[in-house]
């Protein structure tokens, strides 16, 4: 009897030529390679673990971080100068010992998040928030860091 074996094609590679002529080029060289192997992937690899949005209003820095089945006391929120950290703990899984995964997405333990504000704050003032898992930083901006408005005269 006849096995029936399927044709693949193998896809080569293009040969590229290597300028490797300092330690920077090896770098580049690296970053244009990995760039390469995760577009195979179907999209870009996230460049943070934790998306967010930080954004301004006329008088207020605003930050907005997922956190899904936290609550206020799985976290903790830091200010040091301009450098703002958030720090919390997802559940662990429980009884992980009989299940088998297909596939873990869920975020699991011990997280730490820094941003780095673009402007000073009032510490006195910031307002946080935890709704429907959003936790929401309202960050006032210091008097000399607001906008404002210049009034032109003529001469």
């Amino acid at each position: 009897m006849l096995d029936i074996v399927r044709n693949v094609p193998v896809q080569t590679m293009p040969l590229r030529s290597w300028n490797l002529s300092s330690v920077s080029d090896v770098f580049s060289e690296f970053d244009r390679l990995w760039n390469e192997v995760t577009a195979s992937f179907g999209s870009p690899l996230p460049t943070s673990a934790y998306p967010y949005d930080l954004y301004e209003t006329g008088d207020s820095l605003v930050l907005e971080v997922p956190v899904p089945g936290l609550r206020k006391d799985d976290l903790e929120v830091r200010l040091e100068g301009n450098q703002l950290t958030i720090r919390g703990t997802y559940p662990q899984a429980q009884g992980t010992e009989e299940r088998r995964y297909w596939s873990r997405g869920l975020p699991r333990g011990s997280f730490v998040q820094s941003f780095t504000l673009p402007a000073s704050v009032e510490v006195d003032r910031i307002q946080a928030t935890i709704t429907d898992g959003l936790l929401r930083l309202t960050l006032p901006k210091v008097e000399q860091a607001r906008v404002r408005k210049i009034a032109i005269t003529s001469a």
